[in-house]
């Protein structure tokens, strides 16, 4: 039981990063039916951007609050993966909107490469050891065989997520940028008669998931303790895995699909085998879209005549 509750502190810390990025490809997939692939990629930039900016504020401008030092690593990576974000959307999705379905997807793709390569040729292929953060544990119990524990790094994670969840929540459903988010997903030309700037609004909701990813990038870095430029691609496919999971679309679905994953993943790993945690996911990815193919919070995708 003791191993049961530990192995549940971990998959849900560790499910609350995936549905962070989870988020942006909903998002995106909701307004104009296209996966970002290039979006598990902007998770791993924004990771970097975080580890250089917590680099500079503790190193170099001798800031010794941890708290402080994790307040402002946050806000720099939101500002600058957001802005990333935005460019990729000008230069490389937005005049390919109108052309045929796979362009974008091969844009995504090729963006996603880049982004890779480009880390990768910046910042070196080596992993990038992270100075320790928050170390202290708390211990749930004690004088057992098997000792449970709650980390000061699982305690942000997953209040840092549930407020930034909840904050989002609120601006998708009660803020003017929330209804013309709304309306382009249901369609974007009426939208546009309507007098809603359609390309403004795209382009802040890749700007919203951006900053989301980066708020996954800074968490998945401090619970870690380490950066690679290859980071962006497993957990990029398993927060898309999740959003499939929960019902590509759905915000309280892509949520909910990477909180299952990262029990999946967590608890797979505890009781069978660590090799094969990422078949245990997709195969149950697989098994849902079987009998829901919608995900299980989707809606079925209606053709507009």
């Amino acid at each position: 039981m003791a191993n049961f509750l530990q192995q549940l502190i971990n998959g849900l810390t560790l499910g609350s990063i995936y549905g962070l990025i989870a988020i942006g490809y909903t998002m995106v997939f909701g307004i104009i039916g296209m996966v970002n692939f290039a979006h598990g990629d902007v998770f791993m930039v924004s990771a970097f951007v975080a580890f250089l900016s917590f680099l500079v504020l503790t190193q170099w401008l001798g800031i010794t609050s941890l708290v402080a030092a994790f307040v402002l690593v946050l806000i720099i990576a939101m500002i600058i993966t957001g802005l990333w974000n935005w460019t990729i959307e000008r230069l490389a999705y937005r005049p390919l909107r109108g052309s045929f379905r796979l362009a974008p997807l091969i844009s995504a793709i090729g963006m996603s490469i880049f982004l890779s390569n480009f880390v990768q040729v910046i910042q070196g292929p080596r992993n990038k050891p992270v100075p320790p953060m928050f170390t202290d544990v708390i211990h749930l119990t004690t004088g057992s065989d098997y000792d449970i524990t709650l980390s000061y790094k699982q305690i942000l994670i997953m209040v840092v997520t549930s407020v930034l969840l909840a904050c989002f929540w609120w601006v998708v459903q009660k803020t003017s940028l929330g209804r013309a988010q709304r309306a382009c997903e249901q369609d974007r030309k009426m939208a546009a008669l309507l007098g809603i700037n359609v390309d403004r609004t795209i382009a802040l909701t890749f700007v919203i998931g951006a900053a989301l990813a980066a708020v996954a990038g800074t968490l998945y870095m401090l619970y870690y303790g380490v950066v690679s430029f290859n980071d962006g691609f497993v957990p990029g496919v398993k927060a898309f895995t999740a959003a499939v999971l929960g019902g590509i679309g759905s915000l309280p679905g892509a949520v909910i699909g990477g909180l299952l994953i990262g029990l999946i993943e967590t608890f797979w790993s505890a009781y069978f085998s660590s090799d094969y945690k990422d078949v245990a996911a997709f195969s149950i990815l697989a098994i849902t879209l079987i009998f829901m193919p919608s995900g299980l919070l989707g809606r079925p995708d209606v053709e507009k005549v």
